[in-house]
């Protein structure tokens, strides 16, 4: 039998220059674009379609549209989600807080409200707008439907 080569003792692990020692960072969950975030409550509505408008990813049910998708349209300095919304709620969620919600173009005269994705997200209330969104456009057949499951 052949005689075994010496074992070295390990080196004992440098405690005085931490960076020598590669770390592992804690794995982090992938934050989903807010677009796909939005698309995902969107297409989770009976019926609901997407498809493009004016160059931009919009939803709709039965062929209405309930929200669209604003990624710098014509120039705007936003991205941002537009929405159906209450009559006066427009204006309630605008002058509260500027910062997220906004009167968009071509349809806040007719009190669509536009929330700016790029600000801090609420994400819980954004559901609830275009849930309600979706509810001002639907047919009361598919109401009944949503009613049911939720």
């Amino acid at each position: 039998m052949p005689a075994r080569k010496p074992q070295r003792p390990r080196a004992a692990a440098n405690t005085h220059h931490p960076d020598t020692t590669p770390k592992r960072q804690p794995p982090t969950p992938k934050t989903p674009h807010p677009l796909d975030r939005v698309r995902k409550i969107a297409l989770a509505l009976p019926e609901a379609t997407e498809r493009p408008s004016h160059g931009e990813p919009a939803w709709f049910v039965r062929n209405k549209l309930f929200a669209t998708w604003e990624d710098h349209h014509h120039g705007d300095p936003v991205v941002g989600l537009w929405v159906k919304a209450a009559p006066g709620l427009q204006q309630i969620l605008v002058q509260a807080d500027p910062a997220r919600y906004y009167r968009p173009k071509y349809v806040g005269h007719a009190g669509w409200i536009g929330v700016n994705m790029e600000a801090d997200v609420d994400w819980p209330h954004v559901e609830d707008l275009i849930r309600d969104s979706y509810r001002m456009t639907a047919p009361k057949r598919l109401l009944a439907g949503l009613d049911a499951r939720t």
